[in-house]
């Protein structure tokens, strides 16, 4: 009873935060929706003649505008929540279902070891420097690790010491060469985290609702999902622009309070579309035109000085008016809307031609806990973007304490650098100069007197950790620590829209031939194993909106895969009931054991299942460890759900004097009375066996076609007017791209394309060229008048670029995650059966499974009409089947060891051919339910998902075939003196013991 009132209450909660967090993704759509039909028509009204594109920039412009002026407005009336919080709690849908840009950055670390010596241009450096570089594609070490390894074997008799140490630095020229190598990775790691810091600040200028970014510490690589983005160009420059340090001059509040007031009165006049000088007279005299025009300027009342809140000067104890360095603060939230009103022109024009306005770094308030920022109104100097002082002026910087005993960023200038601070210092007695990192203001501190001979400190109320932050802000000014694209997608918005339907369309599909199968094949019962389901589903999505998580094309291919594997558990069991209901049991009795005997086969296949599901998350990359993740959510869920909550219901049923039944015309029929002799046949099955074999290693002879991810290079998928022919395209981009042949396939119909190129692999900064002559290649076959821009922005629905170092990164991790996976299966089937046999019956039949797969990728790449491609999906297909195979292998394995206690005086045929004959029902529906849902996916999923979908088909169809005729008749043909079983094998040496106690006797 106790157990039961657990399950109750699990159930409830997570029935609850299920559906209280997806409400917040239904409040914000239906808010959504509102504001975009309201954009639409403001747009009719304002513009009656817009039509095409013009007309949808124009509504999405409008959308922004009125979702932004309504981010502060309670949508949901139950919980008061105003919509910009319900939008950081909906669902997130991730940039191949809405659109947007992924980007996989590597944070170069080699100009940072240059900037670290004494001489950049040392050979011995430059060598070793070289080498690590040319290992790192290979080695899981970090880049700092392999510098040190080739510097010592280049130069056995030198020591780093030696090119590093110097006067103020921390390493000395005694330190040994651990203790170099690990002070340069301790400043290595100081300036990754800062990158990461810097971009995660530059990301918010992006806009993006509910941008993704993350850090591998230990490779030094950080990735971006942007959804929603479309400007590539602004993102890759924002984001691969080295970190500017520079050293500002300030205007004070007092210097511009003037050109505030007239700038505020021009955005007001702008706001209320009344014309300059016509706000004291209205043209119109109807009173109706009168109270329009005095509503409109009440609303629209001092807007600049109504969103800045400018900071006016303040007197000290002698009457002298003294300013901030700052001239305003303002919420975090209101940024958006201060930008909007600063660039504009009427704003502009009312302030000096050479002030900028920067913010300062982002701060809490302590009592209301608002996030603010500053801001400053920088002098810049006309006709450069330089400061008169910028980070390379800054030899050294580092955290310390001043008189006080305050923590203080200490700075030491190079020469010519400590020249123009003391100029600098000397100009501003008495006022503030802002240290600006990447257009960012981290400290603009007053200046007390000139600082001659290089040497400065800044002061103030910092923290030990704002100090060493900041200490390493001006560092990161002068070490050259960029972050480059080595891979990069961009999916636009009308391919993230098909995705999307095309996976809901899956879902609905698979979900309705399921939930249908299981009342055809299991009578009423199948109404437990559809609720188990819809449960089951719901808690995932909830689950997944609760943690964060992003949904994406593969994380819908995991929901849809999630149908099919969710029914299996029941399948498993009720398959169990009906055997013991044949066998004359009651319905109490038969559901009692039907689910105690079918325990460990059910947590067998969903541990083989998670574990290669994890491995996958930990080597995959990008959108498939959404699809992991699904998975594993799915699966401990469907623990959950297909043994607790299914027990519960047919216990609440049962306990009313009814019953559910399991059989039905068409179950009775199929499979009754098997006798099929799988063991007699098990040489054809050997036969075939090495047929694969042979064919999955010939197919790494006949070869693949690898993805842009694993060979590099530049995909793009470009829709045409009309249909067009592959040959013509690859003829027209060769010429193009210097004699490059071009890999072209169809994506879904001839009008669509899909087109990768090797064509200046590797080479940065090239993407404008790779699509500049793309755009040349294919321009006749485009519409007449097709602009380049128009191209980009209509033709392109997606684009993926990936450097040779990360596609070595993908393919080392695939192999990895394979290897591992095939060994965590073997080493738990080992555990968990006792016997080296169970463990080479499931090695043979999954590498069955893998060469199958393999041989019709290799052989079939060129002759079925949609792509069959090794990339980063295929290798989740292979795990997926590796984990999913085992479900069926598991379940005869523990039925023959079953067998071999009860029929103590069957041979090892018999034993065999009857757990095959009585699991076969379970084995055929459990691979029919996952067959089914995935068919549907690759008809009905997209171009996404297609190739996933084709390799799992392969995966599971062959998982059945290995499961009844590789991996158990291994069995018999190995150790053939040897019981199948620990329990067989303990009765066998009982009965030797009998004997000799009989023979002494005797």
């Amino acid at each position: 009873m106790r157990l039961k009132g657990l399950v109750w209450f699990f159930a409830i909660v997570l029935i609850l935060i299920s559906v209280f967090q997806l409400s917040f993704t239904w409040v914000v759509n239906s808010h959504e929706s509102a504001m975009k039909a309201k954009a639409e028509k403001q747009v009719r009204i304002s513009n009656p003649g817009a039509r095409g594109d013009e007309k949808n920039d124009l509504v999405k412009i409008r959308l922004l505008r009125l979702l932004d002026s309504t981010k502060d407005t309670k949508i949901y009336p139950v919980l008061g929540t105003t919509y910009q919080k319900a939008k950081e709690n909906e669902l997130n849908l991730g940039l191949d279902l809405q659109g947007g840009m992924n980007v996989t950055m590597d944070v170069s670390l080699e100009g940072l070891i240059k900037s670290l010596s004494n001489n950049p241009k040392d050979p011995q450096l430059l060598n070793a420097l070289a080498e690590a570089t040319r290992l790192k594609a290979n080695s899981d070490a970090d880049y700092i690790t392999l510098f040190s390894d080739a510097f010592k074997k280049q130069n056995p008799s030198a020591n780093l010491a030696s090119i590093f140490a110097g006067a103020g630095k921390n390493i000395k020229v005694t330190d040994s060469d651990d203790k170099v190598t690990e002070e340069i990775r301790t400043i290595a790691k100081g300036a990754i985290n800062q990158t990461y810091k810097i971009l995660l600040k530059r990301i918010d200028k992006f806009g993006v609702a509910q941008p993704n970014i993350n850090l591998d510490e230990n490779k030094g690589i950080i990735t971006v999902e942007l959804a929603g983005v479309q400007d590539a160009d602004r993102v890759r420059k924002l984001l691969q622009s080295s970190a500017n340090l520079q050293f500002w001059e300030v205007y004070n509040i007092g210097e511009i309070s003037k050109n505030i007031e007239e700038a505020d009165k021009a955005l007001q006049n702008y706001l209320n579309g009344v014309a300059p000088d016509t706000t004291k007279h209205v043209t119109d005299t109807s009173k109706a035109a009168k109270d329009t025009a005095k509503n409109v300027l009440t609303k629209n009342d001092k807007p600049l000085l109504n969103t800045i809140h400018f900071i006016g000067p303040q007197q000290d104890k002698n009457g002298k008016q003294q300013y901030s360095s700052a001239i305003a603060n303002l919420e975090l939230k209101d940024t958006a809307k201060a930008n909007e009103y600063l660039n504009l022109d009427v704003v502009k024009n009312n302030f000096p031609s050479n002030l900028k306005f920067l913010y300062g770094i982002e701060e809490k308030d302590a009592k209301s806990s608002r996030k603010f920022v500053s801001l400053y109104a920088i002098k810049t100097i006309p006709g450069s973007d330089k400061a008169k002082l910028e980070g390379e002026g800054v030899e050294e910087a580092s955290q310390q304490y001043d008189e006080r005993s305050r923590p203080s960023v200490k700075m030491q200038m190079t020469p010519s650098g400590s020249r123009t601070w003391a100029k600098l210092t000397t100009d501003n007695v008495g006022k503030p100069i802002a240290i600006v990192l990447d257009d960012v203001v981290y400290s603009a501190p007053n200046v007390n007197g000139p600082i001659e001979g290089g040497s400065s400190e800044i002061s103030g109320s910092f923290t030990v950790e704002e100090a060493q932050d900041l200490a390493n802000i001006l560092k990161s000014g002068k070490l050259d620590a960029p972050a480059k694209i080595v891979q990069e997608q961009i999916v636009g918005p009308t391919l993230g829209k098909e995705a999307v339907n095309g996976g809901a369309k899956a879902f609905a599909i698979s979900f309705l031939v399921i939930f249908i199968l299981m009342l055809i094949y299991y009578n009423t019962a199948g109404w437990v194993a559809n609720i188990a389901l819809i449960l089951n589903l719901l808690f995932t999505i909830g689950v997944l909106s609760a943690l964060g998580a992003t949904l994406t094309a593969a994380g819908i291919a995991g929901l849809v895969l999630t149908i099919g594997m969710a029914v299996d558990t029941n399948v498993i069991i009720f398959e169990r009931i009906k055997e013991e209901l044949t066998r004359g049991k009651s319905y109490q009795q038969a559901v009692n054991d039907g689910y105690r005997r079918s325990l460990a086969p059910v947590i067998d296949a969903h541990v083989t299942t998670f574990l290669t599901a994890a491995i996958l998350y930990y080597f995959g990359l990008g959108p498939v460890r959404g699809f992991a993740t699904t998975q594993m959510l799915g699966i401990a869920l469907s623990l959950f759900c297909g043994i607790l909550l299914s027990r519960l219901v047919t216990d609440v049923w049962t306990n009313k004097q009814r019953h559910f039944k399991y059989f039905t015309g068409v179950s009775k029929r199929v499979f009754k009375h098997a006798k099929y002799k799988f063991i007699e046949y098990r040489k054809v099955a050997y036969g075939i066996s090495i047929v694969v074999l042979i064919m999955g290693v010939a197919s790494f002879f006949n070869g693949f076609h690898e993805g842009v991810e694993f060979k590099g290079g530049r995909s793009y998928t470009v829709s045409f007017d009309k249909a067009v022919q592959n040959d013509e395209i690859r003829n027209s981009l060769r010429d193009q791209f210097n004699g490059d042949y071009p890999v072209i396939k169809t994506v879904g119909d001839s009008r669509h394309l899909n087109i990768t190129t090797s064509f200046m692999k590797g080479v940065e900064n090239a993407d404008s060229v790779v699509q500049t002559r793309l755009y040349q290649g294919v321009k006749p076959h485009l519409a007449a008048g097709t602009t380049y821009q128009s191209f980009v922005k209509n033709n392109i629905q997606s684009s993926q670029v990936v450097q040779p170092t990360i596609s070595d990164d993908l393919k080392k991790g695939a192999i990895q995650a394979t290897i591992f996976a095939l060994l965590a299966i073997i080493l738990y089937i080992f555990i968990r059966f006792r016997d080296w046999r169970y463990s080479l019956g499931t090695i043979v039949s999954l590498l069955h499974d893998v060469l199958v797969t393999l041989a019709v990728f290799s052989f079939f790449k060129n002759i079925v009409p949609f792509p069959l491609e090794i990339d980063q999906h295929f290798i989740a297909a292979i795990l997926t089947v590796i984990g999913f195979s085992m479900n069926d292998t598991v379940i005869v394995f523990d039925r023959i060891r079953e067998y071999s206690r009860n029929m103590k005086n069957a041979d090892k045929k018999t034993i065999i051919n009857s757990a095959i004959n009585d699991t076969l029902s379970r084995t055929i529906m459990t691979s029919l339910t996952v067959f089914l849902t995935l068919l549907i996916l690759f008809i009905f999923g997209g171009e996404v998902t297609r190739g996933f979908a084709f390799a799992m088909l392969i995966g599971v169809a062959t998982g059945t075939y290995s499961s009844i005729f590789v991996a158990a008749p291994i069995l018999v043909d190995f150790a053939k003196n040897k019981p199948l079983g620990s329990a067989d094998l303990a009765t066998e040496n009982a009965k030797k013991a009998v004997s000799k106690v009989k023979v002494v006797k005797t």
